[in-house]
């Protein structure tokens, strides 16, 4: 989880992720920052985020985030 708060802090590092649970229902990230972030997960973590998993459920959370890249290393 640390290594995924650093990689979230490099996208923007204005952004609480440690303890913000509302990313997009909030308005806090934007499109830019989403589409950095997939590019930084897939990279990092060696996953295809598809766009069914593009949802705000699974980017609201740096915690959501997490489990959701688990999801798709185990897949």
């Amino acid at each position: 989880m640390e290594e995924l708060i650093e990689i979230l802090k490099e996208v923007n590092d204005d952004i609480d992720f440690e303890n913000c649970t509302g990313l997009i229902d909030d308005g806090i990230l934007n499109s830019f920052d989403i589409l950095q972030i997939i590019s930084a997960l897939n990279e990092e973590y060696d996953i295809s985020i598809p766009a069914s998993e593009i949802i705000p459920a699974n980017f609201n959370s740096a915690a959501a985030l997490y489990d959701m890249v688990q999801r798709l290393q185990e897949a």
